[in-house]
């Protein structure tokens, strides 16, 4: 019977941390439901961004090269929260710590290396370098003019 009454003992801030929670949550959707507006306008549902109605479809091709870069900054970004932790904890680290780190760096560095060797990095596409290419000028001099990102 200790057991119990010491898990209940334990778990008793958690348990009020709870309540309190789902205290506020239906104190604020309540209090949303007594004081909110009841007239539905014709309005109300049209979407509305920035002070600005829109206008055709939300359904459009974006290039692939804006989610790959947003994934690369992401895993990349992430590492660095490692990198600050490790950095935290260096003097009690020690060399295991230095190592495991330097082991850590050189893998995030192949990673990158393999990244722009394949291309991923590289916002042109096929058709846009091979424009590039036929209207470099003389001393690797683009005109500008000609080309259409």
């Amino acid at each position: 019977m200790d057991t119990a009454a010491g898990v209940l003992e334990a778990s008793r801030p958690f348990l009020f941390y709870t309540a309190c929670v789902l205290l506020l949550v239906f104190t604020m959707l309540g209090l949303s439901y007594l004081l909110g507006q009841r007239v539905s306008q014709p309005g109300k549902n049209l979407p509305f961004e920035s002070g600005i109605i829109s206008v055709g479809s939300a359904q459009f091709k974006i290039s692939v090269h804006f989610y790959l870069t947003a994934i690369l900054f992401i895993i990349f970004d992430l590492e660095v929260v490692f990198l600050f932790a490790w950095a935290v904890v260096v003097r009690e680290a020690g060399w295991p710590g230095f190592v495991e780190i330097t082991v850590f760096i050189v893998i995030l560095t192949a990673a990158l290396v393999y990244l722009w060797r394949i291309g991923a990095l590289d916002w042109r596409t096929q058709t846009q370098k091979r424009e590039l290419g036929m209207i470099r000028g003389p001393g690797g001099v683009v005109n500008k003019k000609e080309f259409k990102l």
